[in-house]
């Protein structure tokens, strides 16, 4: 389908540019399959094609968008069955993570853990998806990156864009985006008290939409 940009904010440095059109992602103005046509930004930004490709190839290097011979480049496109095989693993996996993690995370790297979570409610509270989106991945994150486990570590770096564009859509989904901020409150808590069973249910709930089909009246209970 075809995007109009003209709403979006004017920039003409390859940063800039990189930023209006990562945000449109995450966003969902630009939805997963959306065309991002070249020529058509460039006349809505009123900028050249230098520094358009220039942010269209850093965002086909982080596997937001990909680029197809003779049509052009559009944002990736996710499988429901993807993120449902994705989350399974997490379910198993994350728990583990945690544990290996939570002398770290009751010491030293509180503080970080913390600051997700009032960054979570900052983003919730103003609206900002793609923030929210940087947020909750940089909380889930710190769970592989603290365990001091490589191949944790792997599997989370594997994953992370995938589930950065199940994002953009999961969280406009939620009829309050201040309830993703409390599901990681209440991960925190069950991670912080050791309790690797509590964690896991709170992840499998938290899992809810990714695991099966779900409605919006689900996530409104």
């Amino acid at each position: 389908m075809d995007v109009k940009f003209d709403g979006l904010e004017r920039t003409t440095t390859p940063e800039g540019v990189y930023r209006v059109l990562r945000a449109a992602i995450l966003d969902g103005t630009v939805p997963p399959g959306g065309q991002l046509r070249e020529r058509d930004i460039a006349t809505d930004l009123g900028i050249s094609r230098s520094p358009l490709r220039e942010a269209l190839t850093r965002l086909e290097e982080e596997r937001l968008v990909v680029r197809v011979p003779f049509r052009g480049a559009f944002v990736v496109e996710v499988s429901a069955q993807e993120i449902a095989e994705i989350a399974s693993i997490r379910l198993l996996v994350e728990p583990y993570a945690g544990q290996l993690a939570l002398a770290s995370l009751r010491g030293p790297e509180r503080a970080r853990l913390d600051r997700t979570i009032a960054d979570l409610h900052q983003a919730t509270e103003t609206n900002d998806i793609p923030a929210s989106i940087d947020a909750h991945l940089q909380f889930h994150r710190l769970f592989y990156d603290l365990s001091g486990h490589s191949v944790l570590r792997g599997l989370w770096n594997g994953w992370e864009t995938t589930l950065r564009l199940y994002l953009s859509v999961d969280h406009r989904s939620y009829s309050d985006l201040h309830d993703i901020a409390e599901e990681h409150e209440r991960l925190a808590a069950a991670a912080l008290q050791g309790d690797t069973d509590a964690f896991q249910r709170q992840l499998a709930q938290h899992f809810a939409s990714a695991l099966g089909p779900h409605t919006r009246e689900s996530r409104e209970r």
